[in-house]
């Protein structure tokens, strides 16, 4: 698959508010400043399409961005430790279940985490989450940049086996590992 456009749609708060589009969609989910709008910066080698923060728990909204007409990123509000009260983060993680588990269209969640750390308690408990919900989902390993290279497979099988799902390198500085990335999207997307 090549990506040829991406267009950012809407943005909103719950599910309730989001528009519907008849379109698959890929709901990316992490801990705050994991990554996932680098990744779709990075994918769509679009800067900026998708707005970055150093700061954790910039991304408030349920973000969502067409890609070449045939599917959809939804940029979601990470969980962790961003610096919102304990008030805003029970929100965020009840219109992140509800999205979740009544969104329409959903091919796949894509889990980020980071490859520099080890599993947090915050990633597993998605995980577990996931995995008692039965959704599908595959994992992406962030930063891989920032570890040596000779770790990252081992990083990789490491985090397979903690969260019992596929786990695919990833680096905003390097594009040579989108190619996975993208060949995965299309499978999905053409798997029955």
């Amino acid at each position: 698959m090549k990506i040829n456009k991406a267009i950012f749609l809407t943005s909103a708060p719950t599910l309730a508010e989001c528009s519907k589009y008849n379109l698959p969609e890929f709901p990316l989910i992490g801990r705050s400043n994991v990554g996932k709008s680098s990744f779709i910066n990075a994918l769509v080698n679009i800067k900026g399409l998708a707005k970055t923060s150093n700061t954790p728990g910039k991304t408030k909204l349920i973000n969502l961005f067409q890609i070449n007409d045939n599917f959809v990123f939804a940029d979601l509000p990470g969980y962790g430790f961003a610096k919102v009260s304990a008030k805003t983060q029970n929100l965020w993680q009840k219109n992140l279940e509800e999205y979740l588990l009544k969104r329409e269209n959903i091919v796949s969640l894509i889990m980020l985490v980071d490859s520099r750390l080890d599993i947090q308690d915050n990633d597993l408990k998605m995980a577990e989450w996931i995995h008692y919900n039965n959704l599908p989902a595959f994992c992406i390993a962030s930063k891989v940049d920032k570890i040596p290279k000779s770790k990252i497979l081992n990083k990789c099988l490491e985090f397979e086996k903690i969260l019992n799902m596929s786990v695919l390198p990833f680096s905003k500085e390097n594009d040579s590992y989108n190619k996975n990335i993208l060949e995965k999207l299309e499978e999905l997307l053409h798997s029955p």
